[in-house]
């Protein structure tokens, strides 16, 4: 079985790791890292360059494309490649917009009757500022399209919201995704991730997770795509999960269904667990990163065969599992990182740190240097993922990996999954 992972980061080498495992698979991925070549052959095609994946897995005549990054299925990438005949886990573009277009997450969301944050949206710069004048503070200001999870900003003060807005739109930090605002009502309450496969009408949870989004310990500092995460959490288990599928999951499949869009991939749903009950941050179209990390350290099943099964309409007959032991996962970042990164710093460490029984090291933002060993390449690095049977015992092992682990200029939390409880409770399956 030939497969092709899209994407070269630290979700697409958790991809490439777990589908390598499958009967039969051999797997190829776009560019890769330095890490990867370990479980995946490297094609020199951009993870973006949607015509050029696509000439590529028709010719190779490859089973199965699994779409890691949300950029090229939000360009039609999915949609490009059934019509190619090509099998593709992936939603196609307009069931990607969930994510590309948050003003339209919050219509289908609305459309369906799904709770979520009470917002606002503006193309115009003077009357958002004009908005957040006298909205209600702390807000949150977020860029309506795909900004790499840097377009959001929780705003503590006015003067923080009103930077925000003339940040992304008189200054375009963000591009086009920042064309229109988003002003949401600020939650409270602690946050979840939870991932569900779908290929339109079946939906199967995956194990929730919770990431950590802010750069320095204790959520504080800016924004970042994810410094680490850990599955499952306490919030989501399988007390509550079918009522997330039928509250949250389903109207919005069938949301998406009714204007006449099939959804089939990973929905991707950033809970708010609020007094009121579970709210809706965000929904993504593809597995979380840093999520994917722990999450599919400790998928148990034919990856492959269950993401064919999802793209081909029947996800009822996949098999699959969880270990019943916790990972957690703790990100290396580039000095710099979320803004301006620095590169090229030779890694150390990595073999000794892999070393520990039960520790995956994912690679992220690396690359080979003159010497074929490994050095920085991006904002995000590695991920530093350990299973144990307890939350304690997985951050005892994660640190003293990344520990081993250096490189100059190197920045991580030390504040990951600190605060969840180690009982078991609601942490079962999924």
């Amino acid at each position: 079985m030939k497969i092709l992972v899209v994407g070269n980061g630290g979700r697409e080498h958790a991809m490439a790791r777990k589908l390598a495992q499958s009967p039969g698979a051999t797997v190829f991925i776009t560019t890769g890292n330095a890490g990867t070549d370990e479980v995946a052959t490297p094609i020199p095609i951009k993870p973006t360059d949607v015509d050029a994946i696509v000439r590529f897995a028709a010719a190779e005549r490859f089973d199965l494309v699994a779409v890691g990054p949300e950029i090229p299925l939000a360009a039609g990438l999915a949609d490009r490649l059934v019509e190619a005949g090509v099998t593709v886990f992936g939603p196609v573009a307009a069931a990607a917009r969930l994510e590309a277009s948050k003003a339209f997450s919050h219509e289908i969301m609305d459309a369906a009757g799904v709770p979520s944050a009470r917002t606002h949206t503006f193309t115009d710069l003077d009357a958002a500022l004009d908005h957040l004048s006298t909205c209600p503070v702390p807000v949150v200001v977020k860029a309506d399209g795909l900004a790499a999870g840097k377009g959001v900003v929780v705003a503590m003060t006015r003067d923080q919201a009103l930077d925000a807005a003339r940040s992304f739109m008189a200054d375009r930090t963000m591009g086009d995704a920042g064309d229109m605002l988003v002003i949401e009502e600020f939650l409270q309450g602690e946050e979840a991730s939870f991932m569900c496969l779908t290929d339109g009408r079946t939906i199967r949870p995956l194990a929730s997770a919770r990431d950590h989004k802010r750069i320095f310990d204790g959520d504080r500092g800016p924004n970042t795509g994810g410094m680490g995460a850990y599955s499952p959490t306490p919030l989501v288990g399988p007390d509550n999960s079918p009522e997330l599928v039928e509250k949250v999951m389903r109207p919005v499949i069938d949301e998406l269904a009714r204007r006449g869009i099939e959804y089939r991939g990973v929905l991707y749903a950033g809970l708010m667990m609020t007094a009121d009950g579970p709210k809706v941050l965000e929904f993504n179209c593809r597995f979380g990163d840093p999520e994917t990390q722990p999450v599919l350290t400790r998928f148990r099943g034919d990856l492959a065969a269950t993401m064919i099964a999802t793209a081909t309409g029947r996800l009822e007959e996949a098999v699959f599992d969880f270990d019943s032991r916790v990972a957690v996962c703790v990100v290396a970042a580039a000095p710099g990182y979320p803004g301006k990164v620095s590169t090229g710093q030779a890694i150390s460490g990595l073999r000794d740190a892999a070393s520990i029984p039960d520790v995956f090291i994912y690679h992220a933002g690396t690359s080979k240097g003159p010497d074929s060993m490994p050095v920085v390449s991006g904002g995000r690095v590695l991920a530093v993922t350990a299973l144990a049977d307890d939350f304690a015992a997985a951050r005892e092992l994660a640190y003293r990996a990344m520990d081993r682990i250096d490189f100059a200029g190197i920045q991580f939390r030390r504040d990951i999954a600190a605060s969840v409880s180690t009982h078991r409770e609601n942490t079962g399956k999924p």
